[in-house]
């Protein structure tokens, strides 16, 4: 019976395949792109550890804009920074629908921000940007919670007493306790076993999100919901995650008081109260539980990567690690803790940020939108309950917009007179209204971070330079630099 029952739900799939094809060709004009399989679509044409680089090879042949399948999921790919200013800004009300990506939809249960859509999202949205904003967030209360862990990352580096370590949950600790701030309204000591072993849960999540398997729960759902494998283990996780988010909010109700919100869950639950009554009501119990473990996990591992590859980019290239350390003598001199008006005085360092941001490409596909109605676009027609992927790695990698887009290189980021200058083509946190909410408080992260770090430490490693290979060890959702251990030999 089992058997049976997959046999039909294949046989409708094929089916379901040939009428998107069908429906995509007759009286509509689609993006041009590869001739699709029966039921797999174009995934055999995909470089399954780096699916960006077929697309990117796909658009010499079909364009900017192009359609492939992959499984029975019709995807139209936006390639080239014009391309994505045009979608993303320039007709942004068009491309603000998110996909319902089948493994993020899994992992928070269909409610949260980051994969909600029409006045949900619209809600949320506006209800989490104003609510981080009056806790600090791009902002001088927040400056000092960051100052403040930086001397507890230091401390932890210190420990280790120039001994080569791996370094990545001391900096995840610290990335998580500045958002831990912010919802929870506390930090969490870095000897503190259970708050390890979340953050080892949000590694793994991204890591596994990031692989073939990973990618491929996202084609075919329901078959990778029967089949034994570590999607299971990795969803286990996510719930021991959302049962303590689910407990900090039981404390929260349990000592809340209206008139003086602590944090992000507080200010949420003032809002449920208040809109209770509401007939358009999304500030449900569990789109709280969704938007925080979206800010948990969004808000953990993105910028403590970021900053394991700028460690890594500083030790391959140590005479850029020097001229960043001397300007940091220059400005701010060894004694005091950076403050964020530091940056302006500090245009090599900043390019340095900027550039490792560029070259690591965190998020290459960005978060999948969706055609949440007909869209118009260059020419072409995207149907309605198409996935768009915007390839942001396309326009950190756009030969018209960067020097030299394949090396690492700061001067992307000075002018003629080495200060700092901006690029439009500087698409890590996307563009337009899905542009990441916590990019501000990232921004910020990185900046303290490193400057405190540089202050305090020379970075090296046991092999030398030639030894850290800078490639992605995993790349596919997410680029993940591969791990390595370092030396901080105090200044």
């Amino acid at each position: 019976m089992e058997l049976l029952s997959t046999l039909v739900l294949v046989g409708f799939m094929v089916v379901l395949l040939a009428y998107l094809n069908w429906r995509g060709r007759k009286g509509i004009r689609l993006p041009p792109g590869p001739t699709p399989l029966p039921l797999l679509g174009n995934l055999l044409q995909l470089d399954k550890k780096a699916p960006f680089k077929t697309f990117m090879k796909l658009s010499e042949s079909y364009g900017p804009v192009l359609t492939v399948y992959l499984g029975p999921q019709r995807v139209v790919v936006l390639v080239g920074f014009n391309t994505l200013k045009e979608a993303l800004l320039d007709q942004g009300d068009d491309f603000t629908g998110r996909a319902p990506v089948p493994f993020l939809n899994r992992a928070v249960k269909g409610h949260g921000l980051a994969i909600s859509n029409g006045e949900r999202w619209r809600q949320l949205r506006r209800f989490t940007l104003s609510t981080l904003r009056d806790f600090g967030m791009g902002r001088k209360g927040m400056e000092e919670w960051i100052r403040e862990e930086s001397k507890h990352l230091v401390d932890s580096l210190t420990s280790t007493n120039s001994m080569p370590c791996d370094h990545t949950f001391f900096f995840s600790q610290a990335v998580s306790n500045v958002i831990c701030a912010l919802v929870f309204g506390r930090r969490f000591d870095y000897q503190d076993d259970r708050f390890l072993l979340l953050l080892k849960t949000i590694s793994a999540t991204l890591r596994f999100g990031s692989s073939p398997w990973g990618q491929l729960y996202n084609v075919f759902p329901w078959l990778m919901e029967r089949l034994p494998g570590e999607q299971h283990n990795i969803f286990a996780g996510i719930d021991k995650l959302r049962a303590f988010v689910k407990e900090r909010i039981q404390k929260h109700q349990e000592t809340l008081n209206p008139s003086c919100p602590r944090d992000f869950i507080d200010s949420f639950l003032i809002r449920q109260i208040k809109e209770k009554d509401s007939p358009t009501n999304e500030f449900t119990y569990n789109n709280m539980v969704g938007t925080v473990l979206n800010l948990f996990l969004a808000g953990t591992e993105t910028t403590s990567t970021t900053l394991r590859y700028a460690i890594m980019m500083l030790i391959k290239h140590p005479q850029i690690q020097e001229r960043v350390q001397l300007e940091i003598n220059t400005v701010i001199g060894r004694e005091r803790l950076p403050l964020m008006e530091d940056r302006k005085s500090l245009p090599f360092t900043d390019a340095v940020i900027h550039e490792v941001q560029r070259v690591l490409d965190i998020v290459p596909l960005s978060l999948p939108h969706y055609a949440t109605r007909d869209i118009s676009f260059k020419g072409y027609t995207i149907p309605k309950d198409t996935v768009i992927i915007p390839m942001l790695h396309s326009a950190l990698r756009d030969e018209k917009q960067w020097e030299s887009p394949w090396s690492f290189n700061p001067s992307h980021f000075l002018d003629q007179n080495d200060n700092f200058k901006k690029s439009p083509a500087f698409m890590v946190f996307s563009a337009g209204k899905r542009n990441c909410v916590g990019e501000s408080l990232a921004r910020m992260e990185l900046f303290l971070f490193l400057v405190s770090l540089l202050q305090n430490f020379t970075f090296t490693c046991p092999g030398g330079p030639d030894s850290l290979d800078a490639s992605p060890e995993v790349s596919s959702f997410a680029n993940l630099p591969r791990k390595y251990e370092l030396i901080a030999t105090p200044r």
